[in-house]
C-alpha cells in the first residue's frame, strides 16, 4: 500500500514485470561465409555486449518498440521478419524482472552506435564477443537453432 502524504488516500500497488524487446538484426556475410548479427556494447550497467533492445513505452506495440530501439541503438532501419520468442525468466536481468519479446529482423543503412550503445558492430554468429549481457547467449543459441530448423541454407 502507498499513502498520499497530502490527503492520506491509500492505494494498492503491484510489482509487475517490465515489458522489453530485443532484436536480432541479421545479414549474410560473404567474407565470413556465415550469417552475422548486430551486437551493441552497453554504455550502462550491466556491462557487456547485447542485442539491440529496450523497454516498451506506454501505448506502444512491441513491434513498434523493436523498430524504435533498433534505430536508436544502431542507426539501422529494420524490417521485422520473425517473432523468435518470449523470454521471461525472472533473473534474466539482474536489476529487475523483465519479459522480452524477441524479433529477427533485416536491416538497411549504415551501422552507428547511439542512445545506450557505446559501440555497435556486426559479428559472425559463431564468433561472438564476451561477455554477453542478460540471457542473450541463450537467445542467440535459440536463433541459431531456429535458422537450422527453418532450413536456411548458407547463402
Amino acid at each position: 500500500m502507498i499513502q498520499c502524504p497530502n490527503c492520506g488516500y491509500r492505494w494498492e500497488t503491484f510489482k509487475n514485470p517490465l515489458p522489453t524487446v530485443d532484436v536480432i538484426i541479421e545479414r549474410w556475410s560473404k567474407a565470413a561465409s556465415q550469417p552475422e548479427i548486430v551486437l551493441i556494447r552497453r554504455k550502462n550497467p550491466p556491462p557487456g555486449w547485447a542485442l539491440p533492445g529496450g523497454f516498451v513505452d506506454y501505448g506502444e506495440t512491441v513491434e513498434a518498440a523493436a523498430i524504435r530501439e533498433a534505430i536508436e541503438e544502431t542507426g539501422l532501419e529494420v524490417e521485422l521478419i520473425h517473432l523468435l520468442g518470449v523470454y521471461s525468466r525472472p533473473d534474466r536481468d539482474e536489476r529487475f524482472h523483465t519479459i522480452s519479446t524477441v524479433f529477427v529482423a533485416r536491416a538497411t543503412g549504415d551501422i552507428q552506435a547511439g542512445d545506450d550503445a557505446a559501440d555497435a558492430k556486426w559479428f559472425p554468429i559463431r564468433s561472438l564477443p564476451e561477455p554477453l549481457a542478460f540471457d542473450h547467449a541463450d537467445i542467440i543459441r535459440d536463433y541459431i537453432q531456429w535458422r537450422e530448423m527453418a532450413g536456411f541454407q548458407d547463402e
